[in-house]
């Protein structure tokens, strides 16, 4: 069988891998750039080249490309480091769930800004006390003629303190079951009565926002799809956070920037490393064909739970492995790699939980994809 990609698609990927580096010029560190480094003027070059929506029907003002042409643009970006935050998430979820779920009137209103990238958005899913568990949110959405009234806090809203849109999820029969009775909306974040607060973590990236919503009115026609059921809304748009290719590359560059350092030093004779390095080598190539098979829509339903798992966990390993290579060097954090190296360790334990965490999705890969008892 062949594996490689066509004449086309390999040109793609390099001009992909030019538009990253010049993007990155300037930057201190190129990890996580897909969540931790929003950049507007490099959102609308995406847009001038027809990079965002790239695979949305051409009717909706979308490219109407393939799944792989897709693939290998954000795959050359991400890897590079390319600061797309302002625009992925739109990119990756929003769009694709107004395409499936969304009014026609919908589709009109938002689609193009953010093909555009005129709007940036957020998602308002997680709680302090539903964070994997969605069904147990209790921001509430309580309806008063034409509007809805939202109260409520959410937390983890990556962008959330740039975002000009928040795609909320809230509870609007408080008496069905936790997975029935809720509903999705569309809130613009400049309404009174919206509080956001950034996060800044341990590595002074404050991506991660607390929203809070006090009486926030939003316009019944801003519901996105049926009201009281949207669970499978919601699981549906987990499929496309937990598919992708991000979380697979958004280190990888700090770990071949490491390698390189490995052979200047001569690292490579250690053979612990080397054992290392075949295990993060063989676990790249497999969470790779996995990303590829949801890509392609090959992937049995909810398998995206192990694509994302093995992503999360390759990034953990990628962590450690450089940790590792520079040894005490890297507590010093200072400048150049070692700088990077110390971020990354100290961001690393946020992959294997933001976004579900593994325990979770283990879970759901033993019961819904296996057939597991409970």
């Amino acid at each position: 069988m062949d594996f490689s990609w066509s004449p086309e698609l390999l040109a793609l990927a390099d001009e992909a891998h030019e538009v990253g580096r010049k993007a990155t010029e300037g930057r201190w560190f190129k990890e996580d750039s897909w969540i931790a480094q929003p950049d507007d003027a490099f959102a609308k070059e995406l847009a001038a080249r027809g990079w965002i929506g790239m695979t949305w029907p051409t009717e909706f003002g979308g490219g109407g490309r393939s799944a792989l042409e897709r693939f290998v643009v954000y795959e050359a970006l991400i890897a590079e480091g390319a600061p797309i935050a302002s625009s992925w998430f739109a990119d990756r979820q929003m769009g694709p769930t107004l395409l499936q779920f969304g009014t026609p009137e919908q589709r009109e209103r938002w689609l193009p800004g953010i093909i555009a990238a005129e709007s940036m958005w957020c998602i308002g899913m997680s709680e302090p006390d539903a964070g994997s568990d969605v069904a147990s949110l209790r921001t509430n959405a309580v309806r008063d003629g034409d509007e809805w009234v939202v109260n409520g806090q959410k937390i983890w809203n990556s962008g959330g303190a740039q975002a000009d849109w928040c795609y909320l999820i809230a509870r609007t029969d408080p008496d069905a079951p936790k997975h029935k009775g809720l509903s999705e909306f569309i809130v613009d974040m400049t309404s009174p009565g919206i509080t956001v607060k950034p996060i800044r973590d341990m590595t002074d990236d404050d991506h991660f926002c607390e929203i809070y919503f006090d009486d926030v009115r939003v316009p019944a026609g801003n519901m996105v799809g049926t009201e009281n059921n949207s669970f499978k809304q919601v699981m549906r748009q987990m499929e496309h956070e937990r598919g992708g290719i991000d979380r697979l590359v958004s280190n990888k560059r700090l770990y071949e920037d490491c390698l390189d350092f490995l052979r200047a030093h001569g690292g490579l004779e250690d053979p612990n490393l080397r054992q290392e390095i075949a295990e993060i080598e063989s676990m790249y190539r497999i969470g790779r064909l996995l990303v590829l098979r949801e890509t392609l829509q090959q992937a049995p339903q909810g398998f995206s739970a192990a694509t994302k798992t093995i992503g999360t966990e390759f990034e953990v390993k990628v962590a450690n492995f450089c940790g590792r290579v520079l040894g005490p060097h890297a507590t010093l954090a200072d400048e150049g790699l070692r700088r990077r190296v110390a971020r990354n360790i100290c961001y690393a334990p946020g992959y294997i939980i933001m976004g579900g965490t593994v325990e979770i999705l283990r879970n759901i890969l033993g019961e819904r994809v296996l057939g597991l008892p409970r």
